[in-house]
């Protein structure tokens, strides 16, 4: 399966929106730009944790699910692989104890509700576990909700990751838990002060404005990053998606072109699948105004790939 998630982008902004950012509408239209383009796979962060009942049994808000149907069926119509998350439970990693019971309950109607569904959907477990969510609560939380999952849908792929939003330094602390359908994931945004420039959720980032990237010293640290992440994966005998990692608009479009084309074939080199963050906001691809792909970021993803009609199958 992880061969088949190959080159994939994220649908941030539409079903996770928070805040007063951008948001991306889940318009049909951008599935077929995906498909066309010749990506492999969506990846669509979903915030149920603000769609769903603060009491027991925590039932999630049947509009919003109708909403979720939609974007999974509009992958999966095209032909493209899906990633669906549980994402912002930024809650469940305050207190994880209270808000346990409330995730585990997500997770068993996400479950049910698409166990009939094709192969090409796969879950993700919870995206960027951090705060009082350690390595060590993470991992007993992680094993649970793998179990509510498999309770419901014994041979779904579900991807896992780190405690520590994701990040590689966690991988080591990562308990993996005895099962056959299981992608590890994780996500890339170094150096941060690059690729979170000009960021306005990040204190102090407008003092990065003007960092560009590049070099041989660049190359070399994005390198040694993603081998060491390549060498766990391997003595864990367990495949590797690259879930997010892009530059926020802030930094200069030639930098975004070399950092991301550069990501993106190490983690190629190293059989990592990937899916870029993301498609049509502020660290966009994809240009919603002109309804036109920002072609050097479309060229540092896919080069002059065509669609490939075998996964489409």
């Amino acid at each position: 399966m992880n061969r088949w998630l190959g080159r994939g982008i994220n649908f941030g902004n539409a079903l996770d929106a928070w805040g007063d950012g951008p948001e991306l509408p889940l318009d049909e239209r951008y599935f077929d730009e995906v498909a066309e383009a010749g990506f492999d796979t969506v990846r669509l962060p979903v915030r149920w944790s603000a769609h769903a009942r603060a009491a027991p049994p925590y039932a999630i808000d049947p509009a919003f699910f109708r909403r979720v149907d939609a974007g999974v069926g509009a992958a999966l119509d095209r032909g493209l692989r899906v990633v669906v998350n549980v994402h912002h439970y930024h809650e469940l990693c305050a207190a994880p104890e209270a808000h346990l019971p409330r995730f585990l309950a997500l997770w068993r109607q996400i479950a049910a509700r698409y166990a009939g569904h094709s192969g090409r959907l796969c879950f993700e477990l919870l995206n960027e576990p951090r705060g009082r969510l350690t390595a060590v609560r993470w991992n007993a939380v992680l094993a649970e909700a793998l179990a509510v999952v498999r309770a419901a849908d014994p041979g779904r792929t579900v991807l896992i990751g780190p405690a520590e939003m994701n990040g590689l330094g966690a991988l080591p602390a990562l308990e993996v838990p005895g099962d056959g359908n299981l992608i590890a994931t994780i996500h890339y945004y170094a150096p941060f002060e690059f690729t979170h420039q000009g960021a306005g959720w990040v204190e102090g980032a407008e003092r990065w404005l003007g960092r560009t990237w590049g070099g041989t010293a660049d190359e070399t640290a994005v390198r040694d990053d993603l081998e060491k992440v390549a060498a766990w994966g391997r003595e864990q005998r367990l495949p590797l998606f690259l879930g997010e990692f892009g530059a926020f608009s802030g930094a200069d479009m030639p930098s975004r072109t070399r950092w991301t084309a550069f990501v993106r074939a190490e983690a190629e080199r190293l059989g990592m699948s990937w899916a870029y963050w993301e498609f049509g906001t502020d660290f966009g691809a994809f240009d919603l105004e002109s309804a036109t792909w920002r072609e050097p970021l479309r060229r540092a993803l896919l080069g002059d790939r065509e669609p490939a009609a075998e996964i489409r199958q």
